[in-house]
């Protein structure tokens, strides 16, 4: 029975399972991802976080307790130069797994393993998470949305209909202009026609007498 027996010793002695790890977090570090079974990337998982925790403080000391537990220096060195600059403002969950089914020998369940900030593809495609709404906040967001939509096309209407209004009054004014000059012309050369019949009949008045 495993009562409070929560380590999975993955069916290896403690030294074989220590080196077990040690070789696994190297090769995570070094390639970025890794392909194994599920068990052991879970295992994995809290082997090496702790680690890269501890490569944000890049001390000698610090280099010293990860060098202790990866025994490989190249590690050590891509460990403190590199991912700790992509982990720097991450403050926890530095791996992913991704389940990829089952092995056809022995129907193992297999997996990818992945230092998270380094997957461009996954990263592109996160979106910032919808806000929920409620049927209020719906309501009034259509009603606030309607009249915006109203107001340009009051505005659209107003200037096309002021050029045609005015072009017929132009029009009149410029028609009638000439038809008042001609009137006033016929008028005055009718009066000094008339002027003369009247002095024309005050010469021959005394004439006659």
């Amino acid at each position: 029975m495993r009562h409070n027996n929560k380590i999975n010793h993955l069916g290896r002695t403690h030294s074989h399972r220590e080196a077990l790890l040690s070789n696994m977090a190297v090769s995570l570090i070094t390639h970025k991802r890794i392909f194994t079974t599920l068990a052991k990337a879970k295992e994995l998982r809290k082997y090496v976080e702790p680690l890269i925790t501890k490569s944000k403080d890049d001390t000698t000391h610090s280099r010293r307790v990860v060098f202790s537990n990866l025994r490989d220096k190249y590690a050590v060195t891509e460990l403190f130069q590199e991912v700790s600059q992509k982990i720097g403002e991450r403050p926890g969950g530095y791996t992913r797994i991704i389940k990829t089914g089952n092995r056809l020998g022995d129907n193992a369940s297999m997996c990818f393993i992945e230092l998270v900030d380094y997957n461009e593809l996954m990263l592109k495609d996160k979106k910032a998470p919808a806000k929920a709404k409620t049927r209020r906040s719906r309501k009034k967001a259509d009603d606030e949305v309607a009249p915006k939509a109203e107001a340009p096309k009051a505005a659209k209407k107003t200037p096309a209909a002021e050029p045609v209004v005015e072009t017929p009054v132009e029009e009149e004014a410029v028609v009638e202009a000439p038809v008042e000059e001609v009137v006033a012309e016929v008028a005055v050369e009718e009066l000094p026609v008339v002027e003369e019949t009247a002095q024309e009949a005050t010469e021959e008045a005394p004439k006659a007498e």
